[in-house]
């Protein structure tokens, strides 16, 4: 009785029209697709991080030589990352590609730093920014109290939380609103900057490549800097099962994102040093509203509101691409099934999303979130090294599987031994912080072999575990995927 219980349910579900099944929907077309990239990866890093390009650097003709790199280089990664997607058709980004290319471990170790260190990390300081640069015009030129940003970072982060909770279009139309209103804050800084060299204010250029304070050691930190403003290029494969055509428009939207973007940042860059000095540079605090205060004196008011909702916009992207990580490694037995499962009417993953809550509140809180962030940068690019070198692997693994987008095999391998040369020279220029990134790392191999490898929990724990997973989906009023998306 019972087994025919099971077997016309069964049935009735799979009778399910697509609109009534709980399933996450194919939403994202490609001028979304364009904007959730250009959005994410356009947020406070292009008006903090050229300080740390050009401290790290050492001159104006070298940063600019810098952030041309670190463009071309996130391109080449956006480009094999596309192959990866296109090859693989399930979300997860990183996680799922080394899942399928070098094993259970590499993977599980990825999706542990994400969602405890790296993703808690980086939304904090781009939360962080926001709230500073949404206080900080009412206190000018005294300081903004700290607690007053703490307390703007963290209503920012819940309202973007509650973005991502209620619906997945209203997000997406979210970052296409946001990315629009930031390449006009980009084109506001771009336009002065232009017409002033046209007058002939190129004295900052001259003897541009000076090389005396060029060190190597501090040359892979000016690229992390860079490589930092250019980061969210890979968040589209986080969401693949939500991409209309994918095999068509991750290719596109990935190559006119990147280009889009490295062309924007060395043009603000150049317009940054027509109006300041490198000293002057160097001496600010937000070079964004430095450059506006000489440059756009009228319109100086208004960029902080731009770069706050620049801020905004990469904290939605970050939000919405990275609990869909978690999702499909809950899916595939590497996380507890709670979240793998999505809201019956809203069909978000909200246990996901809920789960960076706390955490990114409670760093933006403490505050305790810069040192964090070399963390974060090493980790983060290790792993995508890791990642593409498994493409490399599985292509020569599996020669005959059909691969809808493939990349030259050269950009692949550029890209792959940059990325590690890269970490390994920040081994030499900063061992504290990448011995602590290492071992917060390894942290993630026990809690393997005891959850994932073999399955130690005492019976009482599982009982206790499997009681509160079951309330927890009852008020959540989340269930798991009737239609499969991949």
């Amino acid at each position: 009785m019972d087994d025919t219980l099971m077997k016309q349910q069964k049935d009735e579900a799979k009778e399910k029209k697509g609109e009534d099944a709980v399933h996450l929907r194919r939403e994202i077309g490609l001028l979304p697709a364009v904007s959730f990239i250009i959005g994410t990866v356009v947020g406070s890093g292009i008006f903090i991080a050229p300080k740390g390009v050009l401290m790290n650097s050492g001159s104006v003709g070298l940063s600019l030589l810098v952030w041309v790199l670190c463009g071309v280089l996130s391109l080449f990664g956006a480009l094999c990352y596309a192959e990866l997607g296109t090859t693989f058709t399930k979300s997860g980004g990183h996680y799922i590609y080394l899942l399928e290319t070098l094993g259970l471990l590499p993977a599980f170790l990825r999706i542990w730093v994400e969602f405890f260190f790296i993703r808690p990390a980086v939304a904090s300081y781009v939360a962080l920014a926001f709230g500073r640069y949404v206080v900080e015009p009412f206190f000018t030129p005294c300081p903004a109290p700290i607690g007053l940003i703490k307390l703007i970072s963290i209503l920012g982060v819940t309202f973007v939380v509650a973005v991502n909770c209620w619906s997945v279009t209203l997000a997406s139309r979210t970052q296409v609103t946001l990315t629009f209103i930031k390449m006009f804050a980009l084109v506001l800084i771009i336009i002065p900057g232009v017409i002033a060299m046209a007058k002939g204010k190129t004295e900052n250029f001259q003897n541009g490549f000076e090389m005396d304070l060029l060190t190597l050691d501090k040359l892979p930190l000016a690229f992390y800097n860079g490589l930092y403003a250019y980061g969210g290029w890979f968040y589209l494969n986080f969401v693949t099962e939500e991409v209309i055509n994918p095999n068509r428009n991750i290719p596109l939207a990935v190559t006119f994102s990147m280009v889009t973007v490295t062309v924007f940042y060395v043009l603000v860059n150049v317009a940054y040093y027509t109006m300041m000095t490198p000293a002057e540079l160097l001496a600010s605090e937000a070079v964004a509203v430095t450059f506006a205060n000489r440059a756009l004196q009228v319109l100086a008011p208004v960029i902080p509101i731009l770069v706050a909702l620049s801020c905004l916009g990469a904290l939605n992207g970050g939000l919405f691409s990275s609990p869909r990580m978690l999702l499909v490694g809950a899916r595939e037995g590497h996380w507890p099934p709670l979240f793998s499962m999505i809201h019956i009417r809203r069909h978000t993953p909200l246990p996901a999303v809920l789960l960076l809550y706390p955490l990114v509140v409670v760093m933006v809180a403490t505050g305790e979130i810069y040192q964090l962030l070399n963390f974060a940068s090493f980790t983060r690019w290790f792993f995508i090294a890791l990642t593409t070198l498994g493409m490399l692997i599985h292509r020569y693994r599996f020669p005959l599987l059909p691969r809808p987008f493939k990349v030259p095999l050269a950009i692949a391998v550029i890209f792959t031994v940059v990325c590690f040369f890269i970490v390994g020279l920040s081994l030499y220029s900063d061992p504290w912080n990448t011995g602590r990134s290492c071992a917060l790392t390894m942290t993630g191999i026990p809690v393997y072999y005891v959850t994932i490898h073999r399955f130690r929990l005492p019976p009482k724990c599982r009982r206790i575990f499997n009681y509160c997973s079951k309330q927890m989906q009852i008020l959540f009023e989340v269930a798991q995927q009737e239609v499969q998306t991949y």
